[in-house]
């Protein structure tokens, strides 16, 4: 079904650290249409291209409740599934315990810290079809979708850091074993 150019995915430009639009709210969408997948699939061409395990739109330039999100399997444990989400609208309803784990950013690239976050989320989101849906996520899938969520909001994993100096520069493969 990939005959028209018009349905041929397109790797976007990632937006860094100090630009604009990753300190801004994103809006919500107001309905899941033709445009938001084609802008999802584009997503998720951009966060595979990128060696990443999630992409929100504002890190694209669009302030935009949208996130994709693919977790392999094996991931952490040999026998964890794969996850793939593409989510519009997504919000955390419900989240318990707590985790603490290094986390990168396709934003600030070659960086990673530590990181305390919920141990386990539900999120309410949208699908691709606009039906409403929920998540239950823990481990390393909860902490990736905490961490796209937090992209609409403006917020970066470095501001959610409890030590800085846990902040350090990486090599490219240590990088992109954690990059989300």
């Amino acid at each position: 079904m990939m005959a028209g150019h018009e349905n041929a995915m397109a790797v976007l430009k990632i937006r860094y650290e100090g630009d604009p639009i990753l300190r801004q709210k994103a809006t919500k969408l107001p309905k899941v249409d033709d445009s938001v997948r084609k802008l999802a699939d584009d997503m998720w061409e951009t966060m595979l291209a990128a060696d990443g395990v999630g992409l929100a739109a504002p890190q694209i330039g669009l302030a935009r409740r949208l996130i994709v999100v693919h977790v392999p399997a094996g991931y952490d444990q040999e026998d964890d599934p794969e996850f793939s989400f593409r989510l519009a609208n997504p919000e955390i309803v419900k989240a318990f315990g707590q985790q603490t784990g290094i986390e990168g950013c396709l934003s600030i690239p070659g960086w990673i810290g530590e990181v305390s976050r919920a141990e386990a989320v539900t999120v309410k989101a949208l699908d691709m079809d606009g039906r409403q849906i929920r998540i239950k996520a823990s481990g390393r899938l909860a902490v990736v979708l905490q961490h796209e969520i937090d992209h609409l909001d403006g917020i970066l994993y470095t501001d959610r850091m409890t030590d800085l100096s846990t902040l350090r520069k990486v090599s490219e493969e240590e990088y992109e074993e954690v990059a989300e």
